[in-house]
């Protein structure tokens, strides 16, 4: 039986950590749809327009290396502010949502428009400054030399974009339960997730 979490949220808030830690806990499918967004940005900055990198997306995109960078996380913002970008990426992601055995989606409109009748919904967010210093300590670790005034504007950037978006803005699912994982560890946030996935589940 298809059971459907949607996880929403601002980069770097930790949905993407906490969508693939509940995959594993109750054996659910993951998808973490900014990749989809963020392959679509590769491409485009390989040169194609955006419909089109869209349009011809393929798994193996997904896989593609550098797609963390914030070069290519921008150009995923600005693809993604286009309708036609979406449209083209909705049918791949609702068929995923409703595959047996449960799925995982973590994104930033999957409450919203993607699988507004989800059984969990969940917005993970923490404030503009946790959320910085945690994007700014992966981009170190990966071997960039960026600083951190310089992610700080970055993350507002792509949120004002997502945020203001006309095509499916950045916001909570009006049902969503909110998560707020600036004081949280990566333990307890998940822990509190799981725990409303559980009440759920009980009815």
């Amino acid at each position: 039986m298809a059971f459907t979490i949607a996880i929403d949220g601002p980069a770097a808030a930790g949905k993407g950590t906490v969508g693939r830690r509940l995959a594993a806990h109750f054996g659910f499918a993951h998808l973490d749809t900014g990749l989809l967004y963020r392959a679509t940005g590769r491409r485009m900055l390989d040169g194609e327009g955006p419909v089109e990198a869209a349009q011809s997306l393929r798994p193996g995109d997904l896989d593609a290396p550098g797609l963390r960078t914030p070069e290519v996380g921008q150009a995923a913002s600005r693809a993604a502010a286009l309708p036609e970008v979406r449209q083209a990426l909705v049918d791949f992601q609702r068929a995923f949502a409703a595959r047996a055995g449960g799925a995982v989606l973590d994104g930033r409109d999957i409450g919203t428009v993607i699988c507004p009748e989800a059984d969990v919904k969940l917005y993970v967010t923490a404030t503009d400054e946790v959320r910085a210093a945690r994007r700014l300590a992966e981009l170190t670790a990966s071997g960039h030399d960026i600083g951190y005034d310089e992610v700080l504007a970055d993350l507002r950037q792509r949120d004002a974009r997502d945020s203001a978006r006309a095509a499916a803005p950045l916001k909570p699912a009006e049902d969503a339960v909110r998560l707020d994982t600036s004081k949280l560890t990566i333990e307890e946030a998940v822990a509190a997730a799981i725990a409303e996935v559980e009440r759920v589940q009980r009815g």
